[in-house]
């Protein structure tokens, strides 16, 4: 049975700005709300494994294991470099049709999922997470945490699809000034190389 508490805290994690919702709101901002929307169905489905990992036992494995951890650690940081650096040499600001629309939603899903895969820290706090509202009385743990999986998951999607319709919202104002979505741009791509950065210097 879900608990407020269970809620509440996963709304106040949901909330926290991080790579997801950096990559979500800059998706809505400079290509659309659709966009915005793969966006948030990317960074959602990459927190799977990371559940699934939890779940099984397998995140704990990981966080003994000095060599995997890092091997995972530098790989997320590299992507997020390599994103930061692709958003800073865009040009065109919000010029970003592509005749094949499916497809290029695909490929913003695909970066979304690689976002959150390739961080091994979300393995280690879903560990920590979900064991606390598990019912001592639960015939089955590994059941309800699956449900506060999917309760967690239906939460993180609602909430990043919001932020990336409110981020297209204020597009249309945005357009106007092609030095501003230079700044805009340019900002994303340091919040998330200052991420990446972060991300490969910490120990644990």
């Amino acid at each position: 049975m879900l608990s407020t508490e269970f809620l509440l805290t996963s709304l106040v994690v949901v909330l926290m700005p991080g790579t997801g919702v950096i990559y979500t709101v800059s998706t809505g901002l400079f290509k659309g709300a659709r966009a915005s929307v793969a966006a948030a169905f990317g960074c959602t489905a990459g927190i799977i494994p990371h559940l699934l990992a939890s779940i099984l036992g397998l995140s704990a494995i990981l966080h003994m294991s000095s060599l995997a951890y890092q091997t995972v650690k530098f790989a997320g940081a590299a992507y997020l470099l390599y994103l930061a650096w692709s958003m800073w040499r865009e040009t065109g600001g919000l010029n970003f049709k592509n005749p094949d629309q499916k497809r290029g939603w695909r490929q913003i899903a695909l970066k979304g999922i690689l976002i959150n895969i390739l961080n091994p820290k979300l393995s280690l706090f879903f560990l920590a997470f979900l064991p606390l509202f598990v019912s001592p009385a639960a015939t089955s743990p590994t059941l309800q945490m699956f449900g506060l999986s999917a309760v967690f998951m239906a939460m993180t999607l609602a909430i990043f699809i919001l932020y990336g319709l409110s981020a297209h919202a204020v597009r249309a104002r945005i357009v106007r000034s092609p030095k501003l979505v230079q700044w805009l741009q340019r900002s994303f791509a340091a919040a998330f190389a200052a991420v990446g950065i972060k991300l490969a210097m910490t120990d644990q």
